[in-house]
C-alpha cells in the first residue's frame, strides 16, 4: 500500500509541474505579431553564436534559439524600451522569441539564467544604422507564433 501512495504522490507532482510550464522539449514562444525577419541563434556553454546581428530596419524579429549545450538555457532581449524573454530551453531543443524592435539602435540579447550572461552568453543586435560590430545572418521569412510560458 505504501508503494501505491508514493506512486500517486509522484503522479500528482508530475501533473503539477507540467501545469506550471515544465519542459516539454518543444519550442517556446513569446507572443508577438506574425511576420518579419527570422534570425538563428545557437546557445552553448557559455556563448551565443553569432555574437552580433544586424537588422536593416525596425520591425518584427523572431530569434530561433537552438540549445546545442548540455544544460538548460533561455533567451532575453533588452534595449530601447524592449524587454522580452522566453523560458528555459532544454538541451537539444529550440525556442522562439518574437519581438517588435520599433527603434533604430542597439539591443542586448542574452541568456538570463543565473550567471550565464556574465560568463559570455550575450550578443549585440544592431537595428538600422547602429553597428553590431560584426556580421550575423538574417533571413526574411514569415512566421506564426503561439503564446508560451514566460521565464
Amino acid at each position: 500500500m505504501e508503494g501505491v501512495k508514493r506512486l500517486a504522490l509522484l503522479a500528482g507532482l508530475v501533473v503539477l509541474l507540467a501545469g506550471c510550464g515544465g519542459k516539454s522539449g518543444g519550442s517556446k514562444t513569446a507572443a508577438a505579431p506574425s511576420g518579419g525577419q527570422t534570425i538563428q541563434v545557437k546557445e552553448t556553454e557559455f556563448k551565443l553564436t553569432p555574437s552580433s546581428f544586424k537588422v536593416s530596419k525596425p520591425g518584427t524579429v523572431t530569434f530561433e534559439a537552438t540549445n546545442a549545450g548540455k544544460i538548460d538555457h533561455a533567451l532575453e532581449i533588452e534595449g530601447n524600451g524592449v524587454q522580452q524573454k522566453i523560458g528555459s530551453i532544454s538541451p537539444g531543443s529550440s525556442g522562439k522569441l518574437t519581438v517588435t524592435l520599433s527603434k533604430n539602435g542597439t539591443y542586448q540579447l542574452f541568456c538570463p539564467i543565473d550567471g550565464h550572461r556574465a560568463m559570455g552568453m550575450q550578443a549585440t543586435v544592431a537595428v538600422g544604422s547602429a553597428s553590431a560590430g560584426g556580421g550575423g545572418t538574417t533571413t526574411n521569412q514569415t512566421t506564426s507564433t503561439k503564446t508560451g510560458y514566460g521565464y
